[in-house]
């Protein structure tokens, strides 16, 4: 246990364990199994604590939030800095796609692999589909556009069963809401059962990260193993300019992160490096939550109202890491067809993948990969041929994805929670010692504010507008 823990909490033990997995994957494929196996009890046990924890941590967040000085104000800049980080990601993968041209001049060897790949997926995609993940085939058959029932859950429990992040997050949004205007007399019994729940969560998951070297381990040995070096390099371009745009942004986001909390760059990195490996390895953007609330709150020394609230909200919509690479994989597959992209083009990848990261909302995994079809379908392109590519790669892909998305929640905590501890503490002395709650609901905009809204609702009515020409124009 104490090699465990040790392992656990040393950046360079676990890069050891992913490098030694890697290793077994190729020479005892056996081990890495059993340790792969290991690694999903772990998740599983993760998985099963984050889902409970993201409704109690957003009922407190809500209330937390809405005690703090102008909390609709805070609110509004928390929707418009996380949406204003989905649109940098998409236009981000676009340039970097357009600059770095990945798909373009493969050699005959990658094109006649990634042939290959698509005739042995023509008659049976779901059958490639559970070879290589075992689940979720069904799901990548096809994706289809969030419904009504999605959003607002007819049956709490149901979506809470089945694990459905976004219809969760809503549900306890409008229960939230409702539990933070009543008085603390009256939810006082109800706050002390939630706050017991939390804290014997938050236990389970601390003993639980003892298995992230077993985890690491596990997951490099699977992957070299399940992985064929052909398709590798036959899309090593695309591989390539994702990793380094995941960590250009990830690198930017941790920059920003620790200015704001006044802390040396790695040692920001250290404080989350749990919440990091979770996401990376999980293939689960619910499953960090417990790690990033920790880290945030207690080690970082953000508002822990706004990190209860953000973090949940952030594995549900704030999704940079999706749009970066949806808009990445259009342009590879513009590029692999031979299609130039011109502006008015390139405009439309950049807001057809923000539509896309948007309505994929709770979607994750091999499910994901279907909305790129919102993409390519506005530059005419193959949709399931390109598709099979990239569910080959989802594995891969899905990790820096999710952590993208990750520090992208952190980087909007980190925007949106300077000075708020102050703040709270001249409102409590302004009422007596107590944080009244404000039951009318107000916006109050400063004029810097209200220029900034009106600023992005005319960028995103002017990438609607160009989209319909383009669109149009075909």
């Amino acid at each position: 246990m104490k090699a465990l823990h040790t392992l656990s909490q040393s950046t360079l033990g676990l890069i050891v364990c992913i490098a030694v997995g890697a290793l077994c994957g190729v020479f005892a494929e056996p081990a890495g199994a059993a340790a792969y196996f290991v690694g999903q009890m772990y998740l599983a046990v993760v998985n099963m604590a984050a889902i409970p924890l993201l409704v109690v941590a957003t009922f407190f967040g809500l209330r937390q939030v809405i005690a703090l000085p102008r909390p609709r104000t805070r609110i509004g800049m928390m929707l418009l800095v996380a949406f204003g980080l989905v649109v940098l990601g998409s236009v981000a993968g676009t340039l970097i796609g357009v600059m770095a041209g990945p798909g373009q001049d493969l050699s005959a060897t990658a094109r006649a692999q990634l042939g290959r790949l698509v005739l042995q997926s023509a008659s049976s995609a779901e059958d490639v589909q559970v070879a290589l993940f075992d689940h979720g085939a069904a799901a990548a058959a096809g994706a289809s556009f969030v419904g009504v029932g999605d959003i607002f859950p007819d049956n709490f429990y149901r979506v809470l069963a089945q694990g459905h992040s976004l219809g969760i997050f809503t549900a306890t949004i409008l229960f939230g809401l409702a539990f933070a205007a009543l008085s603390r007399e009256q939810t006082g019994t109800l706050s002390s059962v939630f706050e017991g729940v939390y804290r014997a969560l938050e236990t389970i998951i601390a003993r639980a990260n003892l298995l992230l070297p077993v985890l690491a381990f596990g997951v490099a040995a699977h992957l070299v193993a399940n992985t064929e070096a052909a398709t590798l390099h036959a899309m090593s371009s695309f591989l390539v300019c994702f990793g380094l745009a995941s960590c250009a942004l990830g690198g930017l986001a941790l920059v920003t992160i620790a200015v704001r909390a006044g802390q040396p760059f790695m040692q920001v990195l250290s404080q989350l490096k749990a919440p990091l490996l979770v996401g990376l390895t999980s293939g689960s953007a619910t499953a960090p939550i417990p790690h990033t609330i920790e880290a945030l709150s207690q080690r970082l020394g953000f508002s822990r109202g706004v990190v209860e609230l953000v973090v949940p909200f952030g594995s549900v919509f704030v999704r940079a890491g999706a749009a970066l690479y949806y808009a990445l994989a259009a342009v590879f597959v513009a590029n692999l067809y031979n299609r130039p992209l011109g502006a008015g083009e390139i405009l439309i990848v950049c807001a057809a993948s923000v539509i896309a990261a948007l309505v994929s909302a709770g979607q994750g995994g091999v499910a994901s990969v279907g909305y790129m079809g919102i993409v390519l379908s506005m530059l005419h392109l193959p949709v399931e041929a390109a598709g099979v590519l990239f569910v080959t790669l989802d594995l891969i892909c899905e990790g820096p994805r999710n952590a993208l998305s990750l520090l992208s929640a952190c980087m909007v905590i980190a925007l949106v929670s300077a000075g708020l501890p102050s703040e709270r503490h001249a409102a409590v002395e302004a009422t007596g010692g107590v944080a009244r709650l404000d039951t009318t609901l107000r916006f109050t905009f400063t004029r810097g504010q209200l220029a900034l809204a009106t600023g992005c609702l005319m960028t995103v009515a002017s990438l609607i507008v160009l989209l319909g020409i383009g669109v149009g124009a075909r």
